[in-house]
């Protein structure tokens, strides 16, 4: 992790004139963002606040999208931790759109990531993807890196505010600075100030160089603090996207072809606009919008419209499409990023091991269906309000669509009802702005129904997974994984930027070569298929497949060679990473792993290290009169400094759940080019009588201080496989496809 220790006057922002009584403060880094700097305001200062001090408070604009991941209260304990403000002082507010926001955190990731004698091709497309967020200004929320980006900068924020303030009231006082200290919110030498009457005064006494608090006097990072969203949250009284309501706002929603890409060829909107309440019925090219006098209304009417799809360009159905990835196979392999040993020679030993694994499309789903409120006024500009993951994107490409400057659009960015990666896209926002230039001066707010949600969404890729190894005297020699998928990443990018980065693609293969397992002969290849059903980012991205592949396969070869599979785990991986050694011991402990196995029990372990962080986790499963249930589950993880303990419980187990749910009952099947599952009856989630007991434990000894791993994303790798296994160990049954209620009965 890069080390900042000072800020300079040059980056460090003081609007003084932007709030009465008070004064905003901001820091980031100039020498950071050297291809892309920050606009200039006037004066030459990029005009982007990080904290607002005044007669209301400390704000503290955390620039990261909260979907219930508790990242608005890890980046405002950074900022009060140095800021020295109780807890209770502190509100937080979402970033606009700015390039000084740009989420550090990506670089930070992939240029610190463990190296596990990767190829050079490896390390080659982690240093192109390391400069994507510098390049683009991505201000995004994803790959679980808000809090890694934001741990020294948003503490520089905190530090750069308390000493402007503490020269504030030193120069009233004519004393040195460093005689006065701080706490509660106030500056104390001779005489008290609180940071209120200060914050004006303190708008041209920044100091050259501030220094960062010693860990030790740490009050909030390191702790589990009360969430800021909690009580908001528990008492309905949150505004997310879907609350948002305007004076005279109509309401609309969309229908889209549900052939995805295809063209609408014709539509007649007479039967909608006949029904009461009603406005109007716009073209979309790919879809319409009806604008009615509430949602429902709109949504019903939306139905009798009649329209004349045209066809998609990819196959008919998910049998054919996964026909066209199993060609993938065929030709060469897009990347190879870990090819140790020789891998060939000795499989051609003989006794080889293999196994074929298979992963359906996945949606992303969130309670909060996709949303968006525009207002197109009438001198042209445009404002929004959009739950959304990368602002600077959603406001650009708004701009785009109704051909106006960016600098004319206004993007509000509310709290979500979850995102998982769904909401990066920002085509409900793009939707919502064109539907609203038809009525100028009207706001309109534009809900999708659960059917479009589902149907309109940018899905995990199915994949499919070949595996080939080796064991000899109770030991693994020898693997080899290829998995076969269309490219999630060049799909989205193409998308979200207009062009994907060159060089192979690592998402495709991302929790299967990059895994600390020390075998004498390791390969792995990605083949990239051509298919064109629309993909984004879901959690965990490629980790979600390539975990349950290679820990499926990983637990096939200890049956194999008659080893315990935690055991025959921790053989592999004592000497390559001892953090994920001792997270297997850890969930070991945990579990009871090695006492007696219960009669009608089985348990299963797999473990995935991504997005900086290694997870083990154990389920274990019961069979029942009714169906085979979860009964328990362990999860060990090691993020490195764990900012807040309650978080990352959090984080582990509601990740482990998404998981666990898209590995037991979840698809999204495709027939006549159509999303066959409309709803949650088709596409459900575990409920709480069939979601196991959970234990988390958090170990910090992945790397150096100051290593900090992502905790939103790392949970659901090893769900799937870990579930998958502990089947195995019930029935004897090994499925080498998901989802798993295509093999096995579970209680519902």
């Amino acid at each position: 992790m890069a080390s900042w220790k000072t800020i300079t006057r040059r980056s460090f922002l003081v609007l003084g004139a932007a709030f009465v009584g008070g004064a905003a403060f901001g820091a980031y880094k100039v020498a950071e963002v050297p291809a892309n700097p920050l606009v200039p305001g006037p004066d030459g200062m990029p005009l982007n606040p990080w904290v607002i001090i005044n007669a209301d408070g400390i704000t503290v604009i955390a620039p990261r999208a909260e979907m219930g991941q508790g990242i608005s209260t890890t980046l405002a304990a950074l900022v009060a931790e140095e800021l020295d403000v109780d807890w209770d002082q502190v509100r937080v507010l979402h970033g606009p759109p700015a390039q000084a926001y740009y989420n550090a955190g990506f670089v930070e990731r992939m240029s610190n990531e463990p190296d596990y004698r990767l190829s050079l091709q490896a390390k080659s497309h982690n240093a192109i993807l390391a400069a994507v967020p510098k390049i683009f200004s991505m201000q995004m929320t994803g790959g679980s890196t808000g809090a890694i980006g934001g741990f020294v900068q948003m503490r520089l924020a905190g530090a750069g505010a308390r000493e402007a303030l503490k020269a504030a009231a030193a120069k009233r006082l004519g004393v040195a600075p460093d005689t006065l200290r701080t706490e509660g919110g106030k500056v104390i030498g001779a005489q008290t100030f609180t940071y209120a009457e200060l914050a004006a005064e303190a708008v041209d006494l920044v100091p050259d160089d501030v220094p960062l608090r010693d860990p030790s006097t740490w009050r909030y990072v390191g702790k589990s603090m009360p969430r800021l969203d909690m009580v908001a949250k528990s008492t309905g009284t949150e505004t997310f996207g879907i609350d948002v309501v305007l004076p005279g706002m109509k309401f609309a929603t969309v229908r889209m072809n549900p052939r995805r890409g295809g063209a609408m060829t014709s539509f007649d909107p007479s039967a909608a606009l006949a029904l009461p309440g009603v406005e109007q019925v716009v073209g979309l090219g790919g879809g319409i919008a009806v604008i009615a006098s509430n949602t429902w209304t709109a949504m019903q009417a939306a139905q009798l419209v009649d329209i004349q799809w045209g066809e998609a360009d990819y196959p008919a159905d998910s049998a054919a499409m996964l026909t066209r990835i199993e060609a993938a196979f065929t030709t060469e392999p897009d990347s190879r990023l870990r090819d140790e040993g020789d891998v060939e020679t000795e499989l051609a030993k003989g006794d080889v091991i293999e196994a074929e694994y298979r992963i359906p499309f996945l949606a992303h789903a969130a309670m909060e269906p996709l949303n968006a409120t525009a207002w197109v006024k009438a001198d042209g500009s445009a404002e929004v309000w959009c739950g959304n993951q990368a602002p600077i994107m959603t406001r650009d490409a708004i701009a785009g669509a109704l051909r106006i400057g960016s600098d004319k659009v206004t993007l509000h960015t509310p709290v979500m009802g979850g995102g998982f990666g769904g909401r990066t896209d920002p085509v409900p926002a793009v939707l919502a702005a064109r539907v609203a230039a038809a009525m100028p001066g009207t706001p309109v707010k534009l809900t999708y129904s659960r059917e479009e949600d589902l149907g309109q969404d940018f899905y995990r890729p199915a994949a499919i997974a070949r595996f080939s190894g080796r064991v000899e005297n109770g030991k693994a020699t020898a693997l080899w994984g290829r998995t076969a998928a269309p490219s999630a990443t060049r799909s989205a990018l193409a998308r979200l930027i207009g062009f994907a980065p060159p060089g192979p693609d690592r998402a495709t293969v991302e929790g299967g070569f990059d895994q600390p397992y020390g075998l004498p002969h390791y390969r792995y290849d990605g083949h990239v298929a051509d298919l064109t059903v629309p993909l984004g980012f879901w959690r965990s991205v490629g980790n979600s497949m390539n975990a349950f592949f290679l820990e499926s396969f990983i637990d096939e070869l200890a049956h194999a060679a008659k080893a315990d599979p935690l055991a025959f785990r921790l053989e592999l991986m004592r000497d390559t990473h001892a953090p994920s050694a001792s997270l297997l011991e850890t969930v070991r402990e945990m579990s009871g792993w090695d006492s007696l196995k219960r009669p009608g029990f089985g348990r299963g372990v797999a473990f995935c290290y991504s997005f900086g962080t290694p997870v083990a986790q154990v389920v274990e499963v019961q069979q029942t009169p009714a169906g085979i249930k979860l009964t328990r589950a362990w999860i060990a993880c090691d993020p490195g400094l764990a900012m807040d303990p309650g978080i990352v419980e959090a984080q582990m187990t509601g990740a482990m759940v998404y998981g666990l749910s898209a590995a037991v009952q979840e698809e999204i099947g495709f027939a006549d080019q159509a999303v066959v599952q409309q709803n949650f009856p088709d596409y459900d989630a575990l409920r709480m009588h069939t979601t196991p007991h959970f234990e988390v434990r958090i170990l910090q000894n992945n790397g150096t201080f100051g290593h900090i791993g992502g905790v939103g994303e790392p949970g659901t790798p090893p769900a799937a496989p870990a579930l998958a296994n502990a089947l195995y160990d019930l029935t004897g049954t090994r499925a080498r496809e998901l989802p798993l209620s295509k093999t096995f009965d579970f209680v519902t």
